[in-house]
């Protein structure tokens, strides 16, 4: 029998505790990123998170590699939909949509980003919705907004070029870059998150729900900050700088004589410090280097004369040498570096799930550190249909009107 209850609260790992989120149940119509990624973190803190899946093939990102798992399922898809119960509803078959009201009825949240439009072509709209179940909190995430952008494809290599994010990313010399994973996806999801909260404390008290709109564009642009700040503020359109930053310096990368190294001097203090260590004392009292607007103002010197001493010396040097006078450096990591430093900091950065067909399966755990309600991982990812029966055989189970978030 499907029940939703605090008998879900159960960690496979961890203090058993009870979870924030444990009455919260989600109905998750998303796919591809930012939506899954947002009701995957819900999920960690005791949500119960219902995946609605195409029956044909589902997820798009199930298909999405190499990787794949030994059950050819995309390690992609895998990052980010733990905790969550797969059923599939085909929206457009009549009696399945009676299935997914039903379900949304039953829900706190519903989570979706269909292109502008397709929910309320299923019959699944906020505003038809909200009659049935007023305390619903409806989160749409689009690509572009819910007015004239509304069709535009919602892809977050698009967001990224269009939100002006590219043409600040990428070597100075170079082509505009897109960032190595997909931020304008993560920080909508993020910006879900926060607003999805935001409406549940705001139930608490009005007893009303409300729609939540979030879409990468806008996202996009909320990352820019300072440089957003300078056009909107200053007037100045910031172009390509590489690893430097627009203004700070030294803040960036140079040449050591093993390979790259950053340093983020954020103060005159450690400037002067920084240049003690290098033998380059006289630096600080000449006027072109003294504070940071003029080393700003003179970076690509500057650049040089510290590049030329650092090249001299191996990375693992300067990080030490650096350190040991309070100046901000380390090395560049690759992925699995980046793991093992983090473990050396005794970071509890992943957990392990059972997985059919790979055994033991590693992922990234939860970065939001509570001391009294922490994340759980109760769910590998959902296999397609997983729980098929047991969803179904939930929402044809007669409801209780005042117990929304059990069933028998």
């Amino acid at each position: 029998m499907f029940v939703i209850s605090s008998a879900d609260d159960t960690p496979a790992e961890g203090p058993q505790r009870s979870a924030p989120l444990k009455n919260i149940v989600v109905a998750d119509f998303s796919r591809i990123l930012a939506g899954p990624f947002a009701s995957m973190l819900l999920g960690d803190f005791g949500a119960t998170v219902i995946k609605v899946e195409n029956p044909d093939g589902g997820d798009g990102t199930r298909a999405w590699g190499p990787p794949f798992d030994n059950d050819g399922v995309s390690t992609y898809y895998q990052s980010i939909n733990r905790n969550k119960r797969s059923v599939r509803l085909d929206l457009q078959d009549p009696t399945d949509v009676a299935l997914a009201r039903e379900l949304v009825n039953r829900s706190d949240v519903l989570i979706e980003n269909f292109r502008s439009g397709t929910m309320e072509k299923f019959g699944l709209g906020y505003a038809e919705l909200a009659k049935g179940n007023p305390g619903l909190i409806y989160c749409s995430i689009s690509g572009f907004g819910q007015g004239v952008g509304r069709d535009l494809p919602g892809y977050d290599f698009l967001a990224q070029a269009a939100g002006g994010l590219m043409s600040i990313t990428g070597l100075a010399s170079g082509e505009p870059t897109k960032t190595g994973v997909a931020v304008g996806d993560v920080v909508t999801g993020l910006f879900s998150i926060i607003g999805i909260l935001v409406a549940l404390n705001e139930r608490a008290v009005s007893g009303r729900g409300q729609r939540v709109d979030t879409n990468l564009l806008h996202s996009v642009l909320g990352l820019l900050v300072n440089h957003a700040s300078a056009f909107l503020i200053a007037g100045e359109v910031p172009g390509i700088q590489g690893n430097a930053h627009s203004s700070i310096a030294p803040y960036e990368t140079f040449h050591a004589l093993d390979g790259n190294i950053v340093v983020a001097v954020g103060n005159d203090r450690q400037f002067a410090k920084m240049c003690d260590v290098l033998e380059l004392g006289g630096l600080p009292k000449n006027p072109d280097y003294s504070v940071n607007s003029a080393r700003v103002k003179n970076r690509e010197a500057l650049h040089q004369v510290l590049e030329e001493r650092i090249s001299t010396m191996p990375v693992e040097h300067w990080t030490a040498t650096f350190a040991d006078v309070g100046v901000p450096s380390g090395k560049i990591n690759q992925i699995d570096e980046a793991f093992e430093f983090a473990e050396k900091l005794g970071l509890s950065a992943t957990y392990t799930h059972l997985l059919s067909g790979i055994g033991a399966a590693p992922q990234v755990s939860n970065p939001i550190t509570l001391s009294e309600t922490p994340p759980t991982y109760r769910q590998p990812p959902p296999g397609l249909g997983e729980h098929d029966d047991d969803v179904r055989e939930w929402l044809n189970a007669p409801r209780e009107r005042d117990d929304s978030t059990q069933a028998q």
